[in-house]
């Protein structure tokens, strides 16, 4: 579908605003085709969220507040930049793999309105080590801080769009996970990886010698993780669901925090 004066944006970026933010970006394709480039673009989302999360937590800091309060911010940023969906992914899926039962059971709890004894105290310590690796960072260096931000969700939406490659199959017919499931060619998520690495490595830069490494380590081993709990739901659950993505970006962002956190 060609842009129209009043949808200047590509489908792909359109697709991946729209459905990965609360940002005024209309979706006007829900095809295939246009799922496969938003979630190719899925990054470029995530940068947006982490450069927001960033220049909370540095204006914080600029106001006199001190790391924590300024780690508090930024990791409230995203939370609101997707009208926390993702935790909420990162609870059911807690739930459903908690649960022990069959792939139809920990399904049907995962989608249940409400939230279980593992989704709390998954949301609870994630939260809690996303503050804490981001108070770590802000109090070695304002820009340190910054960096943790916005690697961390970059890294988050890489991992999206790595479990939307080829081969990884829907857990359900309905839903983003179908929408989205398989859309992504395996060549195509392995240069997105390479360029949100070099990425990170080149933010890394900007701050000092020793965080281009750390940087780059972050985004390696964040996919590392996600993909670890992509293998499980997927045994699992038969698959993949919107709830699973939620819970994969959520995973990689609080393991991206946590590796730039390390070492001084």
């Amino acid at each position: 579908m060609p842009a129209s004066p009043t949808t200047p944006w590509p489908d792909g970026l359109r697709f991946a605003f729209g459905t990965l933010t609360v940002l005024p970006v209309k979706v006007t394709r829900w095809d295939r085709e246009a799922a496969r480039g938003g979630m190719l673009c899925a990054p470029v989302a995530g940068l947006v969220v982490g450069v927001c999360a960033a220049a909370l937590g540095l204006l914080l800091l600029v106001l006199g507040a001190g790391p924590l309060l300024a780690a508090v911010a930024s990791a409230a940023v995203p939370a609101v930049l997707t009208r926390g969906l993702h935790l909420d992914g990162l609870a059911d899926t807690a739930d459903g793999l908690g649960s022990g039962k069959p792939a139809e059971d920990a399904l049907r709890i995962m989608k249940q309105s409400d939230i279980g004894p593992f989704g709390v105290i998954t949301l609870v310590f994630a939260l809690f080590a996303q503050v804490a690796a981001l108070a770590e960072a802000y109090g070695d260096s304002w820009g340190r801080g910054a960096l943790a931000a916005v690697v961390s969700a970059s890294a988050a939406r890489l991992a999206l769009t790595l479990a939307a490659r080829a081969g990884v199959p829907a857990a359900r017919p309905e839903g983003l996970g179908a929408a989205v499931a398989g859309v992504v060619p395996t060549a195509g998520a392995a240069v997105v990886a390479l360029a949100v690495t070099g990425f990170a490595a080149a933010a890394g830069a900007l701050v000092g010698p020793y965080e281009i490494l750390r940087a780059a380590l972050a985004v390696v081993v964040a996919a590392a993780v996600a993909e670890l709990l992509l293998r499980h739901c997927t045994r699992r659950f038969g698959g993949v669901t919107g709830d699973v993505f939620g819970g994969l970006a959520e995973t990689a962002a609080t393991t991206a925090l946590v590796v730039v956190a390390l070492g001084h």
